[in-house]
């Protein structure tokens, strides 16, 4: 008798390229940082600093967020399906 793998219902097992991408991008900002600390006036340097953090937080909220956003456009289709269907449970 053979098994048949288990497929975990987490989105999280199918997310590689989106850890790769996040963390690319993410190596990507502290390497501008580091640059722009070397480089830029020391007085626009907290100006600089702030919109790196803040595109570095936005990334992270993306990696946190994009698998219950999928989850969720999954149960909108199912509710949609049922609302079709006369709306029963």
């Amino acid at each position: 008798m053979t098994r048949t793998p288990r497929i975990s219902p987490l989105a999280e097992n199918r997310w590689l390229w989106r850890r790769l991408y996040v963390f690319a991008a993410s190596a990507g900002v502290w390497t501008l940082l580091a640059w722009a600390v070397r480089r830029v006036d020391p007085g626009a340097m907290p100006r600089v600093a702030e919109g790196l953090m803040g595109l570095l937080g936005l990334l992270l909220v993306l990696y946190l967020v994009a698998p219950t956003a999928q989850q969720m456009i999954e149960m909108l289709v199912q509710l949609r399906l049922r609302l079709g269907k006369g709306g029963g449970a």
